[in-house]
């Protein structure tokens, strides 16, 4: 639930209907706001959010681009835009040796196995392959939106892919890590 959560303005986002990407990029920003505020009341630290005010900073710079201008030259890249977004997050969680998963997988692990470098270097693998993920999501739907595909149903499933692979990893790495921790 945490992983649905946190990219929950994403999906929001992507939930609209391309012609009206503006609303979309509006209610992107609201979600993730809403999420961060949440969150903090909840106790979780601004540094476990890395991912939630990353995606408030981005929606809130694409409604003023979309309400600006809804026909900008930005609009047919803003899939792209949105995954090349996630993987500079991403990237840069590891980069300053934060991964954005660590905040995520702390919501759900005992306070004693944080510190354990076998559980930051699992985060550091898991935030590695979000953001290859999320490169490669964000190339692909740059190559379809140069060639006019990107809101095509092609580009729908190459985003939906870029969250579902990654998803999938982290659950059977996560499972996998667990059983060979179980075995010693």
């Amino acid at each position: 639930m945490s992983y649905v959560r946190t990219f929950l303005p994403w999906i929001v986002f992507a939930a609209f209907p391309s012609a009206q990407w503006q609303w979309g990029a509006l209610a992107g920003l609201l979600v993730a706001v809403v999420v961060t505020v949440q969150q903090r009341r909840t106790g979780v630290h601004l540094d476990a959010l890395i991912m939630e005010t990353g995606s408030a900073a981005f929606f809130a710079a694409l409604a003023v681009i979309a309400f600006a201008d809804p026909h900008s030259a930005v609009h047919p890249y803003s899939a792209a835009l949105s995954s090349a977004t996630l993987a500079l997050i991403a990237g840069a969680s590891l980069l300053v040796r934060k991964p954005f998963t660590l905040g995520i997988a702390k919501r759900t692990t005992p306070r004693e196995v944080w510190g354990r470098r076998r559980f930051v270097r699992i985060n550091v693998v898991i935030t590695g392959v979000w953001t290859v993920c999320f490169t490669v999501t964000a190339g692909a739907l740059a190559a379809l939106a140069h060639a006019g595909q990107g809101h095509s149903t092609t580009g729908t499933l190459v985003q939906a892919a870029g969250f579902v692979v990654p998803m999938l990893f982290t659950v059977r790495y996560v499972a996998a890590a667990q059983a060979k921790a179980g075995n010693r």
